[in-house]
């Protein structure tokens, strides 16, 4: 059930991804990413939880995430990050991205290709009896090596059964007071939040959207996974 739900999440993000041009409405992109859930009777996760006025969360530039769908234009040379979670027979699927509009900036390209690089680094240190704070540290580690930060308000965390559970808050940064373990079983998502400046976020007046501040950018990449006493099992695949 985790991996139909996660490749129902994971189809929709590359069918929005595909569908991104200049000129179309994060409303009109989300109304894809609705009709999608919808051909295969998936429950928008954020509505169903959290009644988010959207079915998918689209952050435009210096949006970081929960950015509300809207009649804003999508531009040229836009930075936008999607991120996409539904519910099916109670299991949930959590997956985002970053992706870039024509043209593209090469300094958002190599923060793009970084956050991929820490979220492939987090997953291989994911497994069996790990502390958990492994995974914050390897994502630490490859920013500043990038030359980026992390945002440390926002973080990756348990889903399964519900989308937001135990371990709640698993950090974008190594936390020496964490002693949590990681346990085969357990079925967490990895999202690595790079930053070119700012390491915090501000709730907009929308109650939502989360903001970094002019001229900052940031980027995501979302997997849910299984952990296992090897290599995690990723369900957000096709």
């Amino acid at each position: 059930m985790l991996r139909i739900i996660g490749r129902i999440v994971y189809e929709t993000l590359l069918l929005m991804k595909k569908s991104l041009e200049p000129g179309m409405t994060t409303l009109e992109l989300d109304v894809i990413g609705q009709k999608n859930l919808e051909k295969y009777q998936a429950n928008s996760a954020p509505k169903v939880t959290y009644d988010f006025p959207g079915y998918t969360c689209i952050s435009v530039n210096e949006e970081a995430a929960h950015g509300i769908p809207s009649s804003r234009q999508i531009l040229a040379g836009d930075v936008v990050n999607i991120d996409v979670s539904a519910e099916l027979d109670g299991y949930f699927g959590d997956t985002g991205g970053t992706f870039l509009v024509p043209p593209v900036d090469p300094r958002m390209a190599y923060l793009c290709q970084s956050t991929r690089k820490a979220l492939r680094r987090a997953m291989s240190v994911a497994k069996h009896g790990a502390k958990i704070n492994l995974i914050g540290k390897a994502i630490e580690q490859t920013a500043r090596k990038s030359g980026f930060v992390t945002l440390r308000d926002l973080s990756s965390h348990g889903v399964g059964r519900s989308l937001h559970e135990e371990p709640h808050s698993i950090p974008n940064y190594f936390d020496r007071h964490d002693q949590r373990s990681l346990k085969e079983g357990q079925v967490i998502t990895i999202e690595p939040f790079l930053s070119t400046g700012a390491q915090e976020t501000q709730t907009e007046s929308d109650g939502w959207t989360l903001t970094t501040g002019k001229g900052n950018f940031s980027a995501q990449y979302e997997h849910t996974m299984v952990i296992t006493k090897g290599k995690p099992l990723i369900m957000t695949a096709l």
